[in-house]
């Protein structure tokens, strides 16, 4: 009897995954056009029938197994814990196993890898948020596939999946200036993430483009995340601006109950947009109004590269950019 064809025949036949097998096969994106023809030449010389409606369960090749990694801290958000189970539920629907890993601060200081990187036990790495340069240096001289997951750095040299802060910050600015504010302040430590370095070009850029004045003592860009360092600093100001722009929900929050101790009503003494939309923007009184992520689309899509890296090493590094969507609440009305 003759053996029937699969995509893992043709994988085999042609020394590349059953994921590009399928990806070409059925016209998804992810395997480039020579590739696809080739892929399809083969599937036509060994006799593969392929049944409209009929889908093959597709597994990446390989040990199947997939290491996600984050410091202690940033499994402990719960922005970062959202992203991580959507990430989980991408593997697994892909037929693979998951090793989660937490990296202390001695570990990250003193370079240690988990044994299962050191041992070449896994196929590919997701890294989620920020280690430091040096540590995901040491992981990416591993030569085992990795995407950085909302976190980038010019001598990080690994495909990264991140959100536009950039043209999310501009377009939190555009709607606090379509509200009617006119002087906007900047909350937000700069120096932890390039994420908030961004977010804080994007306010400058947003400033710059509607000849808005930037006050320095407006853009409070060394900020702890703290409400009585918060209080202590919008206390000092003499002049403070009619609304705030904050780096993150956790900040927008805690701004909100600093204006608040000190006698301002919101929005109507002084608005606030953050960024996130995590569950501190819903809880706030008012709520705050925010730019959302979509967490599951950032796992399917950081999935989604690993593999496609797994499968094309040689390839240039990328850097696929995610939209923010702007949520209004009460904290920043259309019309103030």
């Amino acid at each position: 009897m003759k053996k029937r064809v699969t995509m893992q025949t043709i994988a085999d036949h042609l020394h590349i995954s059953k994921n590009s097998v399928s990806q070409a096969l059925t016209g998804k994106p992810g395997v480039s056009e020579p590739t696809r023809e080739l892929i399809k030449k083969a599937a036509e010389e060994l006799g593969y029938e392929y049944t409209k409606g009929k889908k093959e369960t597709v597994k990446h090749s390989g040990s199947g197994t997939i290491a996600l990694i984050a410091s202690e801290r940033a499994f402990s958000l719960n922005f970062f814990g959202e992203i991580y189970l959507s990430i989980e539920k991408e593997i697994r629907a892909n037929g693979m196993s998951l090793l989660i890993e937490s990296i202390n601060e001695e570990a990250i200081e003193m370079q240690l890898l988990p044994s299962f990187i050191q041992e070449g036990k896994i196929d590919g790495i997701l890294i989620l948020s920020h280690l430091s340069t040096d540590y995901i240096n040491k992981i990416l001289s591993t030569g085992i596939p990795t995407v950085l997951v909302d976190h980038h750095h010019p001598l990080n040299p690994a495909d990264a999946v991140l959100t536009n802060n950039r043209f999310g910050a501009y377009l939190a600015i555009e709607h606090l200036i379509t509200a009617g504010c006119r002087t906007i302040g900047y909350i937000g430590n700069i120096d932890i993430s390039p994420s908030y370095q961004e977010r804080w070009e994007g306010y400058l850029l947003a400033m710059h483009k509607h000849g808005l004045p930037r006050k320095k003592e407006w853009m409070l860009t060394e900020a702890a995340e703290d409400e009585s360092f918060l209080t202590s600093s919008l206390e000092a100001l003499s002049d403070k601006p009619d609304a705030w722009f904050c780096v993150n929900d956790g900040f927008g929050f805690l701004t909100m109950s600093s204006l608040h101790r000190l006698g301002y009503k919101i929005p109507d003494d002084a608005a606030i947009v953050s960024f996130d939309n995590g569950q501190l923007s819903q809880l706030a009184n008012p709520k705050i109004s925010t730019m959302d992520v979509d967490l599951q689309l950032f796992a399917r899509k950081s999935v989604e590269q690993l593999f496609w890296r797994m499968d094309h090493k040689d390839e240039p590094n990328q850097e696929i950019l995610l939209p923010a969507r702007l949520i209004v609440r009460e904290s920043s009305p259309e019309r103030l």
